[in-house]
């Protein structure tokens, strides 16, 4: 019989430490979170791909809400597609499943172009893609990344619940309530908050549509788990990308907006571990 056993852990990169939770055994999967969240957003995926019989690694990596500042880290997408390498090389994950969301869904597009020798397949939920970086009603937020002291406003305005569903913070992202403070709590560290502002000045379509050309020569399976109603990154999204990319399959995933590890995760588990089991064996 499975027992969770869920590990915390931390590695020092090149570009400063970062604190991981690991559970399960055998073939490894890795997730990546996008911006102003932590692994905290697969805690209802993981216990379940763990159970299936896989290794799930869950780093919180330094997008805003990390608790670990990185002040030395190159936090642009690029630079943090390089971490995501460095880590899994760190942490010897070889022939990996990769489960990506929201923005980090855009980072590991960016790492399946650069950086694809350890990769052996990818799960896309809805993601930033071509030139949707950042969808458009969030571009705000790298504007405002560049006006002095804003971040720090924006982090202390998003503190109170009553704001968390609206449609410019995470009303458009999760189809039901979310507690968001924990992923905010950090940014109350105003070196977690510095972190946060590079990464956003960082942010920018170009990153992407770079990306492409590597996404056309990536070999590996690709699934796109994508939110049929979801309304920041749309199902043409998801095509478009099955059309660069040589192994892509598209399943649409009801009733969920982009945080469908949120909104369905048990329909999300299901899909990894088939998507994940069918590949290894082959």
């Amino acid at each position: 019989m499975y027992v969770s056993r869920v590990e915390t852990r931390e590695i020092e990169l090149s570009g400063g430490r970062i604190r991981y939770h690991e559970e399960g055994d055998g073939p490894p999967v890795l997730f990546v979170h996008g911006l102003l969240v932590h692994s905290g957003l697969w805690r209802d995926v993981v216990p379940g791909v763990a159970r299936a019989g896989f290794r799930c690694v869950a780093p919180d990596w330094p997008m805003g809400a990390h608790t670990i500042p990185v002040p030395d880290a190159d936090l642009s997408p690029p630079g943090v597609a390089a971490m995501i390498a460095e880590f899994c090389e760190r942490t010897d994950l070889d022939d990996v499943t990769v489960v990506a969301n929201d923005t980090g869904g855009a980072i590991t597009q960016i790492l399946m172009a650069n950086h694809p020798e350890r990769i052996g397949r990818v799960v896309l939920t809805p993601s930033d893609s071509f030139e949707h970086f950042l969808p458009p009603m969030f571009n705000y937020l790298t504007t405002l990344a560049r006006v002095p002291c804003a971040v720090d406003v924006l982090a202390a305005a998003l503190r109170p619940r009553v704001f968390h569903r609206l449609p410019m913070t995470f009303g458009w992202l999760s189809k039901r309530p979310v507690d968001a403070t924990p992923f905010l709590t950090p940014s109350r560290d105003p070196a977690v908050r510095a972190d946060l502002r590079r990464f956003l000045t960082g942010l920018h379509r170009r990153h992407t549509l770079a990306a492409v050309d590597g996404l056309r020569r990536f070999p590996k399976p690709v699934l796109l788990a994508w939110a049929s109603e979801d309304r920041l990154f749309p199902m043409s999204l998801a095509h478009r990308l099955a059309d660069v990319l040589p192994d892509a399959t598209v399943v649409e995933v009801d009733d969920s907006y982009t945080f469908v590890p949120l909104d369905r995760p048990e329909r999300l588990t299901e899909l990894v571990v088939d998507f994940a089991r069918a590949r290894t064996s082959s």
